[in-house]
């Protein structure tokens, strides 16, 4: 078997943006930095705006203070892409309801759900709860009525509800038409 050949490419790797990142997320200001690794307040702007590039010694540094590894600067940002109507479609209960899973499933930070609830469609007749933190409802199109154990909210277009995912709800399509919703929990619900 033949190797290809591979050719280095002269294209700037622009991390600045990153090293910024890093950087206000550790609630740091440029001088602190510029303090803490003894470069100047003036280059650090110019990387963090990728106008230059750091040596490796630099960067070595900087990275011990901003407290991440060189590789994450380099790393492509992992990604998933659902296209429209493509998810895999799923069932948490009800009647009427047809769900599709948005995010990966391997996502455990958070879960996104299309429903798509045909008229009089309803979740299941006892109320149930769902093993995640906070539960958030979206009314992509048409109506939909949340029950919770002393609460009703009737829901229109545009309306999002947000309320804790082990508080026990059911709900109902009241209309004549279907009803296009967003589940998002986070995190996303044991299986």
């Amino acid at each position: 078997m033949k190797a290809l050949p591979v050719e280095p490419s002269n294209a700037p790797v622009a991390i600045g943006s990153r090293i910024r990142a890093a950087r206000q997320a550790q609630r740091l200001t440029i001088e602190q930095v510029a303090d803490a690794t003894g470069l100047t307040k003036g280059f650090l702007s110019r990387v963090e705006r990728d106008l230059t590039s750091p040596s490796v010694a630099s960067l070595v540094t900087l990275c011990q203070v901003l407290s991440v590894s060189v590789g994450d600067l380099f790393a492509a940002p992992e990604t998933h892409l659902t296209r429209a109507g493509t998810g895999p479609k799923i069932s948490l209960g009800g009647e009427g309801i047809v769900e599709r899973l948005l995010t990966a499933r391997s996502e455990r930070r958070l879960q996104i759900i299309e429903a798509t609830i045909e008229p009089r469609g309803r979740g299941e007749s006892e109320l149930y709860a769902v093993d995640c933190d906070v539960d958030v409802l979206h009314v992509v199109k048409g109506q939909l009525t949340l029950i919770l154990t002393n609460q009703q909210f009737d829901l229109h277009q545009g309306d999002t509800l947000s309320f804790p995912g082990r508080e026990p709800h059911t709900w109902v399509n009241p209309t004549d038409e279907p009803a296009e919703v967003l589940w998002i929990l986070v995190p996303a619900a044991s299986r």
